[in-house]
């Protein structure tokens, strides 16, 4: 998708026919509206070159107030935190647990409060004109007899129309072209993403998955990649209908922070990232080139299903020919953080302390205890682990456990 809100002598041509209207008037000096519902569904853009003096943050926060954008996308849950940035919708907690099981490929998720947004991430955003435009685009052919989720509603209901309208895009208008409000053509384009390093990575994410050869790695997961034998087929199909089908007690904040002499491989260094998985959801770090002790500082988020599993970390050494080569594994047990965080939701204390920690010992990979605390107000364990199945490597992460009414 070619994205341009360049004015007066820029003059890219999208193709010919409907699909060009929005995109007319983004180019244009005098908006010309060719249906009533363009002037309704872009009104944006009528304001936008005012945000442009507001930091990110403030622009977020007045886009968010926008009409249409002060309730989820799906469920109409007021006062939305969370952002589909790759669909462009305002989404509530609830939702947001279900879209994160879609895969960042499908739905980029992040906290309008907890992420650090930068410019490019926002006008992005906003290029994508909000949830009404968004929904009158998944939502175009939603059937008289199909009732969109309500706040109060179960996570069945919710799961089976996400899934229904971004996934397997069943209400999608039947011309697609008539509400897209760029350029048709060249669809991967990446002249169209924000071109900071974490602005322009979500949408590098989304062209790695859809080019992603299938291979080995992060095969037990939903949303990573599948083996190529046909009962890896057979249960990927029975773990993507239950994917999102799940109560969520939090989330984790994961910040992988760098690894320290990572294996060799290739030839005399490696390209490495890292895969973190929590029961279906799994979300990667970017590739650093050529380094053996790469520096991430990269925060993931992941919901915290009700019957938590094992964090788990899986480092590889990103080809381009070949398939990825594995760099080591480990698992790290959120229990004692959330047990922690539950407790001190209850508590009155806020000066810094210790709450707990996690052991080192042999039966797990710690190099040292994982010492949790409170700072600042906010639930904090930082890990030390030795990776598995691999010659060497360290890798150093800082969690932080996140209630759902944030």
């Amino acid at each position: 998708m070619e994205m341009s809100t360049q004015h007066g002598n820029s003059d890219p041509k999208p193709s010919s026919g409907s699909g060009s209207c929005l995109y007319d008037l983004l180019c244009s000096e005098t908006p010309c509206w060719n249906r009533a519902s363009d002037a309704e569904s872009t009104s944006w853009i009528l304001r936008k070159d005012s945000w442009r003096s507001a930091g990110p943050q403030g622009k977020l926060e007045r886009f968010l107030n926008e009409s249409g954008n002060d309730v989820c996308a799906d469920c109409g849950s007021p006062d939305p935190k969370w952002v589909s940035l790759s669909l462009g919708v305002f989404i509530c907690i609830k939702c947001s647990g279900v879209h994160r099981s879609l895969g960042v490929h499908i739905s980029k998720v992040l906290s309008v409060k907890l992420d650090e947004w930068t410019d490019e991430q926002v006008d992005y955003l906003v290029n994508l004109g909000g949830n009404t435009v968004a929904n009158n685009k998944y939502e175009a052919f939603l059937p008289d007899n199909l009732k969109k989720p309500r706040p109060d509603s179960s996570i069945e209901e919710r799961s089976n129309f996400i899934k229904r309208k971004y996934e397997m895009l069943q209400f999608l208008e039947g011309n697609e072209q008539m509400i897209c409000p760029y350029p048709p053509h060249q669809r991967s384009s990446s002249s169209s993403t924000p071109q900071s390093s974490s602005g322009h990575q979500f949408t590098q994410d989304k062209k790695e998955c859809e080019k992603q050869p299938r291979h080995r790695i992060g095969h037990k997961f939903r949303n990573s990649w599948g083996r190529k034998d046909s009962d890896h087929n057979k249960s990927t199909k029975k773990s993507n209908s239950l994917a999102g089908m799940v109560e969520f007690v939090g989330l984790v904040k994961v910040n992988v922070v760098k690894g320290t002499n990572l294996a060799v491989r290739d030839m005399v260094t490696s390209d490495p990232y890292v895969i973190l998985a929590l029961g279906q959801q799994s979300v990667k770090t970017r590739v650093i080139k050529n380094n053996l002790n790469p520096v991430w500082n990269e925060s993931l988020m992941l919901s915290i299903p009700e019957n938590i599993p094992p964090l788990k970390v899986l480092v590889y050494d990103k080809d381009t020919f070949s398939t990825d080569d594995f760099m080591g594994d480990a698992e790290i047990d959120i229990q004692p953080l959330v047990a922690a965080a539950k407790a001190q939701e209850n508590s009155e204390i806020w000066e810094p302390m210790q709450l707990g920690k996690w052991v080192a010992s042999k039966d797990n990979t710690l190099i040292k205890d994982g010492i949790i605390t409170l700072i600042d107000g906010k639930v904090k364990q930082e890990i030390s682990l030795r990776l598995q199945n691999v010659e060497r490597g360290v890798l150093e992460i800082e969690l932080e456990c996140v209630p759902l009414t944030q």
